[in-house]
């Protein structure tokens, strides 16, 4: 009895019905089939490569399905963790840039290669805080370890305090706009508003080259695939199950003895690492980290991507992502000087009429379709 009442799948209304089954399961192998081969074949390298980007920022999506969607935390500032990713992997490519012509390269003063920026700013020694990125090996666990981190700490402290709903969107909001305003004011050791450029490799390989880029856009897939079945796994475990008990009823679970803030602050966590992945991903791709990408503009654009896709759909959100991506490229060549309006009106539109995004949609259609066959 005590299982059949924790229990989702075995009630009627938790369980995922008719055309929800389809996008809850049955996508995930097509989504496979679309990233990993329709795509390439289809696209050519200059497309390959803006799909590259787009599946860059699905990862910011699918984080926030995970968080929002599920554990009703609402994050304003995803573009935090996603310029951290972004950041770390260019400060990486830009001292194996510097280093790469001894000749051409400017040296500190304690014989570490500095990026043109810092010479053009008169700094003459390479920061603390920036040595360590010259390794790879500290480089890549950085990435997953810092951002993820700094994310628990921030939702454990808001959450432990009972901080939440808009309080805490407006928290991370207010932090992405400091983050970009800090990046463009320290330019001697961020690189300001240019942000960091030229960065041609990474490891050693050139990132490019045509090759470079199939191989970068299949890297990107299958990450973004593997997260996406690891979003699954957890949502499938009791941790999910307490996840949504906790997004429905806090106080409930709270007086059963759990600590939400604990459950709450992992998730947002795992929303965080999404969110770098995907930043350090999109760096590799085009080749430079800007202010802009964790500025209020893209952390809002990130939370229209997992509504267009809807926010209970983990697969939704990628189709999400790259159908807003593919609008505004095609909207912007077609319609030059008033393409802006158009995806604002996407986004004013989805709200309003599609609640539940794509996934709506394709439940809408299942029940229709099932409807059609009971009157049969």
């Amino acid at each position: 009895m005590k299982d059949m009442l924790i229990s989702p799948s075995r009630t009627p209304a938790a369980r995922p019905r008719g055309a929800m089954v389809l996008l809850a399961y049955s996508t995930l192998p097509l989504l496979a089939v679309l990233l990993l081969v329709a795509i390439p074949v289809l696209s050519g390298t200059f497309r390959l490569g803006l799909f590259a980007k787009y599946l860059s920022l699905a990862f910011c999506a699918v984080g926030l399905v995970l968080a929002w969607g599920y554990g009703g935390i609402l994050s304003l500032g995803q573009g935090i963790f996603f310029g951290l990713g972004s950041y770390m992997t260019a400060m990486y490519m830009k001292l194996e840039a510097s280093a790469v012509d001894p000749a051409a390269a400017v040296f500190g003063s304690g014989g570490a290669p500095l990026p043109d920026f810092m010479t053009y700013n008169s700094i003459d020694t390479l920061p603390w805080w920036w040595k360590p990125f010259q390794h790879v090996w500290f480089v890549i666990p950085a990435i997953v370890v810092i951002p993820a981190g700094l994310a628990f700490l921030l939702a454990y402290a808001n959450f432990r305090k009972r901080v939440g709903g808009v309080y805490f969107s407006i928290v991370t909001l207010s932090l992405a706009a400091i983050m970009s305003i800090v990046i463009v004011g320290q330019q001697g050791y961020t690189g300001g508003a240019n942000g960091i450029t030229d960065l041609p490799t990474f490891m050693g390989h050139s990132v490019q080259s045509n090759t470079a880029v199939y191989f970068l856009y299949y890297v990107t897939a299958c990450l973004l695939i593997l997260g996406v079945l690891a979003g699954r796994f957890v949502l499938g475990s009791r941790l999910g199950k307490i996840l949504i008990a906790i997004r429905d009823r806090e106080d409930r679970i709270r007086f059963s003895g759990y600590d939400p803030a604990l459950f709450k602050g992992f998730i947002f966590a795992m929303a965080a690492l999404y969110s770098s992945i995907g930043g350090a991903m999109f760096t590799m791709q085009v080749g430079f980290a800007s202010p802009s990408v964790c500025g209020i503009v893209t952390s809002i654009e990130m939370v229209i991507y997992a509504a267009v896709g809807g926010r209970l759909s983990l697969i939704g959100a990628v189709y999400g992502t790259v159908l807003v991506g593919v609008a505004k490229s095609y909207l912007s060549e077609h319609f030059v000087g008033f393409w802006l309006y158009l995806v604002g009106a996407l986004f004013i539109f989805v709200p309003m009429f599609l609640p539940k995004g794509l996934a709506g949609v394709i439940e809408w259609l299942g029940e229709r379709s099932r409807a059609k066959e009971w009157d049969k």
